[in-house]
């Protein structure tokens, strides 16, 4: 699924709904931590493993045994950690850095990423035997732009949830807001969302939250801003003539020919556009 679709979210359900729900849910974004510290942060290590390895560090995988390991961004793991990871998968046992000894752990993986697996495996940047040990079962989340169904049922649940967080009351949304909503693209998904209910909260002056309040464009915002049918015509026809000059600049003629317009007429619409 895209960022912002809750993918951690369906992984923190399904391990709250498992028989392993009285065992850790431990999360680690592979995306988000340092490629030299990922092994050491999935597998621990050993008091004296390396200079500055004073204590026994307990990894991720180890510390989620009889629960849930959950591997976010998975399609940013290093190849190499990618064949420690399924050494374990298969193993079914870890060993620290530094250590002899073979620990057993009994854990359910949930892997998300944003990335195309499938593409990354042509691209060799995918370990393809990896791929298919992971993706046994696979969830989709969809982007919130195909679920506008949803739209007014998430806002008002962040509503309510965000007012009772600051203290603030409770307001709805406006039905220029919910219009503003249902328009607009959501590239950052639900997260966007959630903050863009956080941020109506804290500048609405009125009993309802505003398109404007949100930081998206109501309907007579919209109206206003579009123009007449005239301004569209002269942008248009401005953005022709530098498009134009750019590729023809050395020869007026030719360009005059590619608008399909006579050199006199050129040289007006230049003149009308303030151009050159």
């Amino acid at each position: 699924g895209e960022p912002g679709t809750g993918k951690e979210l369906v992984a923190r359900t399904l391990h709250m709904q498992s028989q392993r729900r009285h065992k850790p849910f431990v999360a680690i974004n592979c995306g988000a931590t340092a490629e030299h510290l990922l092994h050491t942060e999935l597998f621990g290590y050993e008091p004296g493993a390396f200079e500055g390895a004073n204590e026994l560090k307990i990894g991720r995988i180890e510390a989620a045994n009889g629960g849930t390991l959950f591997l976010d961004e998975i399609g940013d793991l290093p190849m190499e950690v990618q064949a420690n990871l399924l050494r374990f998968l298969q193993d079914k046992h870890i060993e620290r850095i530094g250590g002899r000894e073979a620990i057993p752990i009994d854990v359910r993986v949930l892997a998300a990423t944003h990335v195309d697996l499938e593409a990354a495996i042509r691209k060799k940047s995918f370990r393809e035997d990896l791929y298919y040990r992971l993706n046994v079962l696979q969830v989709g989340t969809a982007p919130l732009r195909e679920r506008h169904g949803d739209l007014a049922l998430l806002a008002n649940h962040f509503a309510h949830f965000y007012s009772q967080e600051t203290g603030r009351r409770v307001r709805n949304f406006s039905q220029d807001a919910l219009v503003a909503m249902g328009k607009h693209d959501w590239p950052g998904n639900v997260r966007e969302l959630a903050n863009r209910v956080r941020r109506g909260l804290v500048l609405a002056e009125g009993r309802q939250i505003e398109a404007s309040d949100l930081g998206l464009l109501g309907e007579d915002d919209i109206i206003s801003s579009m123009g007449t049918l005239d301004d569209y015509k002269s942008r248009a026809e401005r953005q022709a003539l530098c498009d134009v000059l750019t590729r023809h600049s050395d020869n007026l003629s030719v360009a005059a020919k590619v608008l399909g317009v006579s050199r006199p007429t050129f040289y007006r619409l230049l003149h009308k556009h303030q151009i050159r």
